[in-house]
Parts: C-alpha cells; sequence; structure tokens
C-alpha cells in the first residue's frame, strides 16, 4: 500500500509558539501554570502538558488571585483581559500573532465607525475572543445564505475580518457574496487568512489527485483539522478525521491502494508516526512524502520570558 505524507502537516508557527509559552513558564516559574482554555486544540498536547502540572480552566475566576494564567492561541475577550487584571493574575498571553493581527483589524475598522462582519464558526473560542476585542457592532456570519440575510446600519461602512482557521474556498465565496451586498465593502484578501491554514488545505487538494482514501489526524474540536477533511471530500476524496490513531477502522482501507496522510496545525507529529505504524498493522507501506511548501516562520515569545530572539 502506498502512503504519502502531505506537505506541510502539522504544528504551525503559532501552535509552537503557544506550547512553548506554557513550557517556558513551567520551566521558570514550576507548577501549577494555570491555562484558560485548551492551550490548543488537541488532547495529547493538553494532557501531556497537566501531566507536568498544567491546570486547564474555562473561566478565569476558576484560577486562584495571583496566580500565573495564560490565554490560549485562539486569543481571548477584553473582558477576560480585565478580569484577569482585577484578580491580580500574571497574564502570559499566547494568542497567536495572526489572531491577534485579526483583532487589531476589526478595531481599526470599528474605530472609522464601520459594521464589523467576522466571518467564522458560532461558538468557536477564537470567534469568540475577536467578538469580544471589538467594540462596536460585529455582525457573525458563517456562509453565504448569512451573507444574504445581514443587516447593517449603512451599507456604505462595512468592512470584514475572518477566523484563521477557515476552508479557503468557502471563504472566498462568503466574501463574493458580502461584496454582491455591499459594493463598498472593505476587508483583507482571502489569501491573508493563516499561512498554515492555506498551505495545509493546498496540499490536501494535490493530495486528493493521488490517493484513494485521505486520514486526518486531528482533533475532533479543531476547526482546520475539520477543514481538511472537508477540502478532501470536496475534491472526491473519502476522508476521515482521526483524533488518535487507535481509532483507526480496518474497513476504510479496503479497496485502498494509496493513502494520503495529514494533521491538523494543532497536531503533534507523534500521532503522525503512531497512524503510519497502525497501518503498518494491515499492509505492507510504501511510504513517502509529496513535494510541498517547506514553512520556515517562527514567532518570538513574550519578552517577559525572556527567550532567544526569533526571526520571521
Amino acid at each position: 500500500m502506498r502512503v504519502i505524507l502531505a506537505q506541510p502537516r502539522g504544528f504551525c508557527a503559532g501552535v509552537e509558539r503557544a506550547i512553548e509559552i506554557v513550557e517556558a513558564a513551567l520551566e521558570q516559574h514550576g507548577p501549577p501554570i494555570y491555562v484558560r482554555h485548551e492551550i490548543v486544540h488537541n488532547p495529547r498536547v493538553v494532557e501531556n502538558l497537566r501531566a507536568r502540572g498544567v491546570r486547564f480552566v474555562e473561566q478565569i475566576d476558576q484560577v486562584p488571585e495571583g496566580a500565573i494564567a495564560v490565554f490560549s492561541a485562539h486569543g481571548v475577550s477584553r473582558k477576560v483581559e480585565e478580569d484577569a487584571s482585577t484578580r491580580n493574575l500574571r497574564s502570559l498571553d499566547a494568542t497567536c500573532p495572526l489572531v491577534s493581527k485579526v483583532h487589531k483589524e476589526g478595531r481599526r475598522y470599528a474605530a472609522r465607525g464601520y459594521d464589523i462582519i467576522l466571518i467564522g464558526h458560532e461558538n468557536h473560542p477564537e470567534v469568540e475572543g475577536t467578538v469580544g476585542q471589538i467594540p462596536g457592532p460585529v455582525h457573525l456570519v458563517s456562509d453565504v445564505e448569512g451573507a444574504a440575510a445581514l443587516k447593517v446600519r449603512d451599507p456604505g461602512k462595512v468592512a470584514y475580518i475572518t477566523q484563521t482557521t477557515l476552508s479557503v474556498d468557502d471563504t472566498r465565496e462568503v466574501i463574493s457574496a458580502l461584496r454582491r451586498r455591499f459594493p463598498e465593502i472593505v476587508g483583507p484578501d482571502v489569501k491573508d487568512i493563516c499561512y498554515a491554514t492555506q498551505n495545509r488545505q493546498s496540499a490536501v487538494r494535490a493530495l486528493a489527485a493521488q490517493v484513494d482514501l485521505l486520514l486526518v489526524v486531528g482533533a475532533e474540536n479543531s476547526s482546520n483539522s475539520n477543514r481538511l477533511c472537508e477540502v478532501a471530500n470536496d475534491c472526491g476524496v473519502p476522508s476521515y478525521l482521526l483524533e488518535d490513531p487507535s481509532r483507526l477502522d480496518p474497513d476504510w482501507l479496503v479497496g485502498v491502494e494509496s493513502i494520503g496522510v495529514t494533521a491538523g496545525a494543532s497536531t503533534p507529529e507523534e500521532l503522525v508516526s503512531e497512524l503510519i505504524e497502525r497501518l503498518r498493522e494491515h499492509a505492507d507501506l510504501e511510504l513517502s512524502t509529496m513535494d510541498g511548501i517547506e514553512e520556515n516562520v517562527r514567532f518570538s515569545l513574550p519578552d517577559i520570558l525572556n527567550p532567544a530572539p526569533a526571526s520571521d
């Protein structure tokens, strides 16, 4: 059986930075370190950190006064930041810099009196944080139908921003629908969606042309991992999301000669290796890695952690 690994796959720079922030806080201050929400959406990452003394909470009032609190890579609202300050927490912001960029764009448009349209998925932590970072009206739209039903104060003063982990194709369609409704709308090009999201989706499109089946290693609550499955299915290739390689169903492999394997941006490479070993239990493998983009993006850690300088 041929198995082709996607390139790129797995951890992105924002996820690596968030995990490094928690690890650096543990090293400098010792446990317990408190993290609001999962630092990234992956059970293996969360459990490994929990075993080292990290405590994950959903509300800031669950953190003892004066303790160290880390905000997850998805970002938080201004109210969460204010509540942390009120409780005298020593806060470390692990928000992905590309998510922070979306926050800044939203605040810039809001300061100019625009209604803000956020293209994203309801109840996702990144969306909740972004809405809470922008003063003024924010309208959440997730699809073309939502764009058609939208009502704003002034059709001539509308701006859009996007969740970073969306399907690039779906987002392009929503933006097109918004432009038809509001010809004067302003906002970033679809290429401003997270580089890692775009690169992993592009790799899946290329891989789908070469395989009979695509397996995506990633958490069930990981937006970007779910989008990878959707991209493959849209290309006509059956796709399954595996939170853990132990969940591989041998029935998926019946009649399959070639398999593509990729991983969401919050998935550690060890899980991909475990999936390969699971596949070896069912067939002799001819393993290769597709040609693809070599990512070299790095984000520096907060100055308070005194990291070695990092460059993009």
